[in-house]
């Protein structure tokens, strides 16, 4: 099940406070700026900065690339 597009409108990176991609597939948001990837279990975000990975530069690109190749917008806009 995906997140609620409602939710998706509020959430923000509790380190930067800015948009979030969604990745339904990989039940993950991931913040491009920063290359902070927040997992989401049991459809619930897990939006703690102590619980978020820092990636690595290739999956910051991927996830990037990914996102424009799918039209996976941010969150919301700034």
């Amino acid at each position: 099940m995906a997140l609620d597009p409602q939710l998706l409108e509020i959430l923000a990176c509790p380190e930067d406070k800015g948009p979030l991609l969604y990745f339904a597939d990989e039940d993950c948001l991931f913040n491009p700026r920063l290359g902070l990837r927040y997992d989401v279990r049991n459809d619930i975000p897990v939006m703690l900065a102590d619980e978020a990975t820092q990636v690595e530069d290739a999956e910051r690109d991927r996830l990037v690339a990914k996102a424009e190749a799918e039209g996976i917008k941010p969150t919301f806009e700034v």
